[in-house]
């Protein structure tokens, strides 16, 4: 089918999907789950040509956000049960108004409609934006990257199957067969056909939705995250955050990109951190600003490392003079997605939380927890880093419009 026919077939479901209860939608959530470990085996067949095909053309750390394992699907089911589990949006009252003239104006959560999600090789998003845009009653368009088409058609069957066996139409979840940049500028330009267009991949992708699309765009961020270790740092404790937000998973959005050190801490922590990271496997490679050289060794900082979401076993490392210093780095240098600060100092944490102008900001704790899971939302659709409508983990609340539903009794202006 051409995309423009999937988007045809996806309007055609919308109204059933917006008249669907909640126990049809939880019925069919579960299914889909159930569905996803049936056909384990066919989705990892898929996954490993997509694989197979990949190896050489992309990185290592880009493979890792590729491949999947019988457990990563088991976990994909877990995220659909998840948003089985949590609370349906739609028709709850958001605001309840009773006027003198005795008017009752209620603002009431409503589907958007049709949610078309651009993506790239990460095959998971597959589910998690299924799940999230079916509980949240729209009908969802899928467009992946080229490098998980297979496992995304494979995951998607399954999804399919699952639907139907609750009784849910099964057009209201389609995957764009078209993997050429065509097919993207489709979407984007889908207006009548597309109510919510989310594109989750890099700042080529995000700044070429923004800028060419007609159609309405939530903005997903890249994320150069950062760390700031303040000079009332638990230096112990910084190590830890600082390793947990860069290796533990480098090739997600939410994974810190720069280190800012207060040079009052800087001799004691730095060569701490060097030992640490470069003894991790994969090894870290530290970049640093002359300050930080002058202490440890690593690859001098080029005019771009404080301004690179690197996805990889990078970090960039910057000594700065106090607070106002690193806030003022992060406003300059950041992409107002995920920022910490590991200090002992209850004011300047304050000073921080109040100052420091991202989605998500966190006193004491890894970056890594910007993510729709661990914020309690099941799974997430993305993390937005803009400021209207929705910011941060996207989870079935951001899913929604509402419209305003008023009830007289005659009433007449």
């Amino acid at each position: 089918m051409t995309t423009r026919e999937l988007l045809l077939a996806a309007n055609a479901a919308k109204s059933a999907m917006a008249d669907a209860s909640t126990e049809t939608k939880n019925a069919a959530l579960r299914a889909m789950a159930d569905a996803l470990i049936t056909h384990t085996g066919e989705i990892l067949a898929a996954n490993g040509e997509d694989m197979d095909a990949a190896r050489g053309h992309i990185s290592e750390v880009m493979l890792d956000r590729l491949a999947l394992t019988g457990s990563r699907i088991a976990g994909m089911a877990e995220g659909l049960r998840q948003v089985a589990d949590l609370p349906d949006p739609v028709g709850r009252t958001l605001r309840r108004v009773e006027r003198p003239n005795g008017l009752t104006i209620r603002r009431t959560a409503v589907p958007m409609g049709v949610i078309a999600i651009i993506y790239e090789s990460r095959p998971n998003v597959t589910s998690d934006a299924a799940a999230l845009a079916l509980k949240a009653g729209s009908a969802c368009v899928l467009r992946c990257g080229k490098e998980a088409h297979r496992s995304a058609a494979a995951i998607v069957a399954a999804l399919k199957a699952g639907m139907e066996q609750a009784g849910l139409p099964s057009e209201a979840l389609q995957l764009v067969e078209d993997t050429t940049r065509a097919s993207a500028n489709e979407l984007m330009t889908a207006s009548g056909l597309v109510d919510l267009l989310i594109p989750r991949g890099g700042a080529g992708l995000i700044r070429s939705c923004v800028e060419n699309a007609t159609v309405n765009v939530i903005e997903t961020g890249t994320g150069i995250c950062h760390v700031y270790a303040d000079k009332q740092a638990d230096i112990a404790m910084a190590l830890d955050i600082v390793e947990n937000a860069k290796t533990s998973r480098p090739s997600v959005c939410n994974a810190e990109e720069v280190l800012l050190v207060h040079q009052d801490i800087a001799a004691a922590l730095l060569p701490r951190l060097r030992e640490r990271l470069t003894s991790h496997e994969p090894p870290v490679e530290l970049r640093l600003c002359p300050r930080a050289a002058a202490i440890i060794d690593g690859t001098p900082a080029g005019p771009e490392d404080f301004d690179t979401e690197f996805l990889d076993y990078i970090l960039s490392v910057k000594i700065v003079d106090n607070l106002e210093e690193a806030i003022a780095h992060i406003a300059a240098h950041s992409t107002h997605h995920s920022d910490a600060i590991v200090t002992g100092d209850e004011a300047a944490a304050a000073v921080f939380l109040r100052s420091v102008d991202s989605a998500a900001v966190y006193w004491n704790a890894s970056t890594r927890f910007t993510d729709g899971g661990e914020f309690g939302l099941g799974c997430e659709m993305g993390i937005s880093t803009q400021k209207l409508h929705a910011r941060g983990p996207m989870g079935l609340e951001e899913l929604c419009s509402y419209k305003y539903i008023v009830v007289g009794e005659g009433q007449t202006r």
